[in-house]
């Protein structure tokens, strides 16, 4: 199958050029940065064309750009998008994405693919991938696209874009909200290499997670903050609760942060 990738010379562009070479799959990848296209071109030793050279000439398309640009690139190849072409995005985002897929390529077969991994993977063994099929037909597409990439080694979940978008504001979205506010505080405090040295295995855990989300792209994580449905009140929830907390230690009331642990604990039984 030839593959085209827009937006190619890009971090996870580059990647799944990469792979799916190496897997036997014809490779043209696409991208706005000529420069960046050319360079990754040479390096990877695959085809390189603009987005409608790239539509015209495949089999398959995946789209692998920023949300904020989605929707000019899905734009830009739907006139040159063949009856029956197979159209993938690969954005952290589903509900949004896919809606924008329908209405511009509704010839297409579309699906919208969710890969949990950085481009540091070395392939897809036991990486985990969410498929986002809309409506019934395309339920059946994804159970053929499941398998095909079960057989490469993933763990592949199946749900609708909303239910993904969903889950998402509270795997990613919260979870590195709560990370960054404890880096932000942990970041003022002096001794931080003695800290570690007299920390647990609580501080530890810590610490690894803000070190690898302090590491990651800042434009990835600002664009799943401000495009997450329901993150903001989420998070205003957090905080709520995280300032009702802190009240029982300012006030020292420890009879009611006993109380309100033991009620966590039975919460979580």
């Amino acid at each position: 199958m030839k593959i085209a990738i827009i937006g190619g010379a890009g971090k996870m562009g580059r990647w799944l050029a990469a792979f799916l070479s190496n897997i036997g799959h014809e490779i043209i990848i696409s991208d706005i940065n000529a420069v960046a296209l050319s360079q990754i071109s040479q390096k990877l030793k695959i085809e390189s064309a603009s987005a409608a050279e790239a539509v015209t000439d495949s089999d398959a398309v995946i789209v692998s750009v920023d949300i904020d640009n989605f929707e000019k690139a899905i734009q830009e190849i739907a006139p040159f998008v063949k009856p029956a072409q197979i159209i993938v995005d690969v954005t952290s985002i589903k509900q949004k994405p896919v809606e924008t897929m329908h209405e511009y390529c509704p010839q297409a077969r579309i699906m919208g693919i969710h890969p949990l991994f950085g481009p540091g993977a070395r392939d897809l063994v036991s990486q985990n991938l969410v498929l986002t099929p809309y409506g019934e037909e395309e339920e059946e597409f994804a159970e053929d696209i499941r398998d095909y990439l079960v057989g490469l080694g993933a763990r592949v979940s199946v749900m609708t874009p909303s239910e993904h978008d969903s889950m998402m504001s509270v795997v990613l979205g919260l979870a590195h909200y709560i990370t960054i506010v404890a880096a932000d505080t942990l970041s003022v405090l002096e001794n931080q290499a003695r800290l570690k040295e007299v920390g647990g295995s609580t501080y530890r855990v810590l610490t690894t997670l803000v070190e690898s989300v302090i590491s990651e792209d800042p434009e990835l994580y600002a664009t799943l903050q401000t495009h997450l449905p329901g993150l903001a009140e989420m998070e205003e929830r957090f905080q709520q609760n995280a300032a009702r907390w802190a009240n029982m230690v300012k006030t020292g009331d420890k009879q009611k942060f006993k109380d309100n642990m033991i009620e966590l604990k039975q919460r979580y039984a």
